[in-house]
């Protein structure tokens, strides 16, 4: 069994939080898998679950290094630095990938900024509007030119807000916290935790080298109408609704940010070419299902 296992591709989880841990029983059956963690107490936890724990900090290249040429599959999970408008630690974690290898990156639906509802494909141009996305867009270029340069295989998956049993707003509707009025509100895009692990690895064996793929569902809602959903399905008051110029002044700027970007975005291309077929296909349908 251990013989086994050792003659097993190399894979390389990089930021292995809820949804690399999502990850870890798809991928341990076909793979011997390694996964970094910048906590020395969750080695205990990464180990259990099938991986080879790693202790690792991407602010930290000295820290890298037992990376270098590791494994030539490779699922980057690591979210960029809270400050800035780069993202370093993709920089540093490019000095240590393999040539010639397969990488899947976990971007953000943000890199489009406003798109005043509009509903659009891969093709569509990145137009960050804040610090994070601009963040995220430097990941994508850094990654693409590393691959470029070494001949390998990059796929950029684009995820919105993820959701899953234990990732659904409920402290937020608790409190009380508004949403906008009809008029004002934003369209939102969603994935469920489960499904984007389920894309991920169609995106290692299938993706096209170099594309971009929205890991979006098939929901067609506005952030309030999601969040009327959520506090049906568990019993909870509607949040009050409140005009733009309202609730600016009661939410904080990074919760308003995200209220500020209207965008929906299509998925043909996940299906098509990963041959994807989701478990979750609406949000809707799914908060529904528990009721």
């Amino acid at each position: 069994m251990k013989t086994s296992n050792f003659n097993r591709p190399r894979l390389l989880i990089v930021g292995c939080g809820d949804v690399g841990m999502r990850l870890l029983p798809l991928l341990s059956r076909h793979f011997r898998v390694f996964a970094t963690t910048s906590q020395p107490e969750r080695r205990a936890e990464l180990r259990a679950a099938g991986a080879v724990p790693l202790v690792a900090d991407l602010d930290q290249p000295a820290t890298l290094r037992r990376l270098d040429g590791l494994a030539p599959w490779v699922v980057h999970l690591a979210p960029p630095p809270a400050d800035g408008v780069l993202d370093t630690r993709t920089r540093n974690l490019t000095a240590v990938l393999p040539a010639g290898g397969r990488v899947v990156y976990i971007s953000t639906t943000g890199v489009y900024g406003d798109c005043g509802g509009a509903l659009f494909d891969e093709t569509r141009p990145v137009a960050p509007r804040n610090a994070r996305a601009l963040r995220r867009v430097d990941a994508e270029r850094t990654l693409r030119r590393w691959a470029r340069r070494t001949g390998a295989a990059l796929s950029v998956l684009r995820v919105p807000g993820i959701y899953g049993a234990d990732r659904l707003p409920l402290k937020r509707l608790q409190q009380g916290t508004p949403a906008l009025i009809e008029a004002d509100d934003v369209y939102t895009n969603h994935i469920h935790a489960d499904d984007l692990a389920a894309i991920i690895i169609r995106a290692l064996y299938r993706a096209l080298p170099n594309r971009i793929y929205h890991a979006v569902d098939d929901s067609d809602m506005k952030m309030a109408q999601y969040f009327d959903a959520v506090a049906d399905a568990f019993k909870l008051p509607r949040p009050p609704r409140l005009p733009r110029a309202q609730l600016q002044q009661v939410v904080s700027p990074a919760l308003l940010s995200f209220m500020s970007e209207s965008r929906r975005l299509r998925n043909d291309r996940i299906k098509r070419e990963l041959g994807v077929r989701l478990g979750y296909p609406t949000v809707a349908a799914t908060l529904a299902a528990r009721m």
